[in-house]
């Protein structure tokens, strides 16, 4: 792989460097080859939407965002550091230490296509656990922050609520309020509305709208073309691991628009987003 230039981590403008950079990102599982050499930026205090259809390997490049997934090849950087492999002296990729690693991921929250609750524990336990294991506060502390979090997503009042007694669209926003709780100064979101029906996918993109007007950082993988047409900033679209067109949204929903996309929006346009980009 070539030399990739690193940016110097003594550089104390972090919030003029993209959140997020992904340089010559390839991915391989097996004999498969999933991303092709990606290269992205998000910036920061932005919403960037990654669409396409199933397969163009959207999730699989947040997943190595998140560092749940390790690319094969290539670099992401956060606020400009590596994340989990720098480049050596040699050129090469050296993968880095643990703590580093920890440290450079704890600036990210996740949130999944399924929920993920712990189903013995209320919505106020599942926001707070990780407050009290990973952050180790007190338990007082952990609860009023979680609490915090609850009333942010509109669910104060199913503070006490175990996941079986809410909703698919309040259990996500639970989960929204439990990678909130960390503090991230990024959020991932991977097809956080793909399990639910439309009156709680749009509770679910409502919060979403919210934090975006409140200049939270955030990539988002989705369906929801109305969503990234109305709300993201920049929008990437993928298609069988490589980035076929990216801009601004009237730009890349501009007509006449590119024929892959074209056929994309055939396939997948979702609720309104019609009126949006045609």
């Amino acid at each position: 792989m070539a030399a990739l230039e690193i940016p110097d981590r003594d550089v104390s403008d972090v919030a003029a460097k993209p959140a997020v950079s992904v340089r010559a990102l390839t991915k391989r599982f097996g004999e498969t080859q999933v991303l092709h050499g990606v290269d992205l930026d998000a910036p920061q205090g932005e919403v960037t939407c990654l669409i396409g259809p199933s397969g163009s390997g959207k999730s699989t490049i947040l997943r190595c965002m998140a560092f749940l997934e390790e690319a094969t090849s290539g670099l992401i950087l956060v606020g400009g550091e590596p994340l989990g492999y720098a480049l050596g002296a040699d050129g090469k990729r050296t993968r880095l230490p643990q703590s580093e690693i920890r440290r450079v991921r704890s600036q990210i929250g996740m949130v999944f296509q399924q929920f993920n609750l712990w189903p013995h524990m209320t919505a106020l336990g599942n926001v707070s656990e990780a407050l009290k294991t990973a952050r180790r506060l007190p338990k007082r502390e952990a609860e009023a922050r979680a609490m915090a979090e609850l009333d942010k997503v509109g669910l104060a009042d199913r503070a006490g609520h175990y996941p079986s007694q809410l909703s698919g669209g309040q259990q996500q926003r639970v989960a929204i309020a439990r990678a909130l709780a960390l503090d991230p100064r990024i959020m991932l979101f991977d097809e956080p509305t793909s399990s639910l029906d439309p009156e709680l996918t749009g509770e679910v993109l409502a919060v979403m709208r919210k934090l975006a007007a409140d200049g939270m950082t955030m990539i988002v993988v989705s369906h929801e073309i109305g969503f990234a047409a109305t709300v993201g900033s920049t929008i990437f679209f993928l298609d069988h691991g490589r980035i076929v067109l990216q801009g601004k949204p009237a730009e890349v929903f501009k007509s006449p628009r590119h024929p892959r996309l074209e056929q994309f929006l055939d396939t997948y346009i979702d609720r309104g987003a019609a009126m949006m980009v045609r």
